[in-house]
């Protein structure tokens, strides 16, 4: 084992890992094969030595007491598991090893692992293996967790039965389900695919996966941060946003810059901008305005194109978390708010997160975001909490 330390720094450089996971792998699988090959109930304890380029492996006995009965008689651990005597040394036997040593301290025995038998050696490399590849995994799951929320782009390697899109992102796999795709999407062999990583987990069958999505909001946020450099430079924000993938979205902007359109920015010139990340979600409508603090101000910009008459804020029933605003407006701009399939009002509802009744001027009539009637307008915009939840 002359050559063990550099054995150690060419895994450690290839895997892209650090140098102290790898020594850490190489100890834990020693200790693994000293206990398979001499006695599981045995400690033992591993150390390399840079300096002289040695690998260090020896069995660890505790000091205690001459009369401890850890050293007479027959004990099991609070598991139930047995106590082997072999693990511990009386203070006196100790004392004539080491004269410093002192009751709690521990007594090394140096073991050469050459001296364990021919499968010892097949032993600590598939327990080397399995402890580099779980510190791989763990440093891969770090640096992908980092990525929640941006957008990534790989290559589409499989699609399954249930229409799930594989695709491949440097080292990693990452998989878009049917249901976090945009509707009316399809991928084959070789597609190019953009999606924003969703979540990261470790797969008992395919191992390290991430999770991709194409209709969570944060893809529209991600995809508008790479083409418009106010929101990369933080001059604009988007402080919310919503969608009804491949149909229609509303995002809310501020800006730290007083002489900056916050609108005009993610718009662009001749709408270039909006239009080319429109283009990658199969044309969905992307509706901008302006955020503000003041709920009523606020929910007013979000049924744009509609004008308000006016919005007052109800405190939210016990057990539900969203407020609800009453919204009063002129006959001839319900339709407007609502919108076509009443996406408007339930883009709005999901935008500003308060259920919204609309209250007609001059009528007794409300068509609400998140409660059934029997008006055929009302009802195309119920259930807007389900539609929430799904593009999360």
């Amino acid at each position: 084992m002359d050559k063990i330390i550099d054995i150690l720094d060419s895994i450690a450089y290839e895997k892209g890992l650090k140098i102290d996971d790898v020594e850490n792998a190489l100890k834990e699988a020693l200790i693994k094969t000293a206990e398979k090959m001499v006695d599981p109930t045995l400690k033992f304890d591993a150390e390399i030595d840079r300096q002289n380029k040695k690998l260090e492996l020896f069995q660890k006995i505790e000091v205690v007491e001459n009369n401890d009965d850890r050293l007479y008689e027959d004990l099991v651990d609070e598991y139930g598991n047995p106590i082997n005597k072999d693990n511990y040394i009386p203070i006196e036997e100790a004392k004539e090893i080491d004269p410093d040593v002192e009751i709690g301290d521990f007594v090394n025995y140096d073991l050469e692992f050459e001296n364990m038998g021919r499968n010892a050696a097949t032993i600590l490399h598939h327990n080397f293996e399995y402890r580099v590849q779980r510190f791989l995994e763990e440093s891969l799951l770090n640096k992908y967790k980092n990525k929640i929320g941006k957008t990534i782009s790989g290559s589409v390697t499989r699609v399954d039965r249930q229409e799930n899109t594989f695709v491949e992102i440097g080292e990693v796999k990452g998989m878009l389900p049917r249901k976090s795709r945009i509707k009316g999407e399809s991928f084959k062999l070789g597609d190019t695919l953009k999606a924003v990583v969703k979540s990261v987990n470790i797969d008992k069958t395919n191992g390290l996966l991430i999770e991709l999505s194409r209709t969570s909001p944060k893809f529209l946020e991600s995809l508008l941060r790479l083409e418009v450099p106010e929101l990369k430079d933080d001059i604009v924000a988007i402080e919310a946003s919503a969608r009804i993938p491949g149909s229609r979205a509303k995002i809310a902007l501020t800006t730290t810059d007083p002489q900056v359109d916050p609108i005009g920015s993610i718009v662009g010139v001749k709408g270039v901008r909006i239009g080319a990340v429109s283009k990658q979600l199969n044309g969905e409508n992307i509706d901008c305005v302006e955020y503000s603090t003041i709920p009523e101000m606020f929910i007013a910009r979000a049924l744009s194109p509609a004008i308000i008459t006016s919005v007052k804020i109800e405190k939210p029933a016990e057990g539900n978390n969203k407020g609800k605003a009453i919204v009063t407006i002129p006959s001839d701009q319900k339709s407007k708010a609502i919108g076509k399939a009443g996406l408007n009002i339930r883009l709005a509802s999901m935008l500003t997160k308060y259920e919204i009744e609309l209250v007609e001027v001059g009528t007794d009539v409300i068509n609400s975001a998140t409660s059934s009637t029997d008006n055929a307008d009302a009802e195309k915009t119920t259930d807007t909490a389900s539609l929430e939840a799904l593009f999360k």
